[in-house]
């Protein structure tokens, strides 16, 4: 009974481990902030891959002395990418808020001339600037209460597997709180014909507020794709194939589930340097992963690659279909590939659940 009282309701968790928790999220929530929340999400990356390096590593050479089998790889890629140091609902989504925050209290620190809404900077490090890490680490602990909150409920009240990730889920939550509270339009009004039209920008028109005096909007287009080299439905489905296919075969050959998504995210390191064209994979590498580990126990291998890459492509597709709807008319980031993999891995779940699929992946 005593213990029972020690715990945080719903979550299931004891109120120092609690505390801690929240405490550490408030500050990964504000290094998302100071970094920028792309430069965060790629030292997830990087954790994550060291995690799953070691995991691998782990597995071939057997237990290590004084380390419990499988714990040395989950503290770095459970505790520490995706928890509440570099975790994506937390270092990323207060990034994500922090530039929210940004692009109306500070449009004058944006450093281009014209383009995109600053608020959806998602590569500006806003340093040490108080109130904007306050921010960060609000919308961090926002982030790991709806993680935590939303898997406590399945596992510890309805007690089934959560049907979906709800690290991705938290990730586009967050981003969507952070529009009304800042005062940006939840969806925003399209420029074209509908919200999937891409080709205002295509034409180069300019967003209609443009001429309006106001800094913010000074230079930016009609339309704004989440990423001008990869929004065309072609160019999405082949690279939602290739990664798709590297995922799974990276699963196949190591048992690792998130070391191609490690990877996917590690490359994003020369996208923020400004190389051109750098594709964004992490949720179609996941997905081809999860393709393959759902289908290989029923069809082999081979059947299994090429059930990789044509996950990794729907993946693809489902992320360029939400940013046509979500991001790219208002003023802030909200993530395609979070948006994409939670549901993905909701179609994954509940096939699972049904019995139609022989597994759920790694929820």
């Amino acid at each position: 009974m005593n213990e029972l009282l020690l715990q945080v309701p719903v979550i299931g968790m004891e109120v120092d481990q609690f505390l801690l928790l929240l405490i550490t999220a408030l500050a990964g929530g504000a290094f998302g902030a100071a970094l920028g929340a792309l430069p965060s999400f790629i030292f997830t990356g990087f954790v994550v891959f060291l995690g799953e390096g070691l995991n691998v590593l782990q597995s071939q050479v057997g237990q290590l002395d004084a380390v419990p089998a499988g714990e040395l790889a989950v503290g770095i890629t459970g505790v520490i990418g995706f928890g509440a140091v570099t975790g994506p609902h937390i270092a990323f989504a207060g990034g994500v808020a922090a530039s929210a925050y940004a692009g109306k209290k500070y449009p004058e620190m944006n450093p281009a001339d014209g383009g995109y809404h600053f608020g959806k900077d998602i590569t500006y490090a806003f340093g040490t600037k108080p109130d904007i890490l306050a921010v960060g680490a609000v919308f961090g602990v926002i982030g790991m209460l709806i993680t935590q909150l939303a898997n406590g409920l399945f596992i510890n009240v309805i007690e089934i597997t959560p049907p979906t990730d709800f690290i991705a889920v938290s990730v586009f939550a967050t981003a969507f709180l952070a529009r009304p509270v800042f005062g940006y339009p939840i969806v925003g009004k399209p420029a074209g014909d509908g919200l999937l039209d891409m080709s205002p920008f295509e034409r180069g028109e300019d967003h209609p507020k443009a001429d309006s005096g106001q800094e913010e909007h000074a230079g930016r287009p009609a339309t704004e794709p989440w990423l001008p080299h990869q929004y065309k439905w072609s160019g999405v489905t082949a690279i939602g194939l290739v990664g798709g296919v590297l995922g799974g075969y990276i699963w196949l050959q190591t048992g690792s589930i998130f070391m191609g998504y490690g990877i996917s995210a590690m490359s994003l390191l020369f996208l923020n340097l400004g190389v051109e064209k750098i594709p964004v994979t992490h949720h179609i590498t996941l997905l081809g992963a999860v393709g393959a580990v759902v289908i290989a126990p029923v069809a082999g291998s081979v059947v299994a690659l090429l059930a990789a890459g044509a996950f990794g492509a729907l993946s693809g597709l489902v992320g360029e279909v939400t940013q046509r709807m979500f991001y790219s008319h208002s003023g802030t980031h909200v993530d395609p590939p979070a948006m994409a993999i939670a549901i993905m891995m909701l179609g994954v779940g509940i096939l699972a659940i049904l019995g139609v699929l022989p597994n759920a992946g790694y929820l």
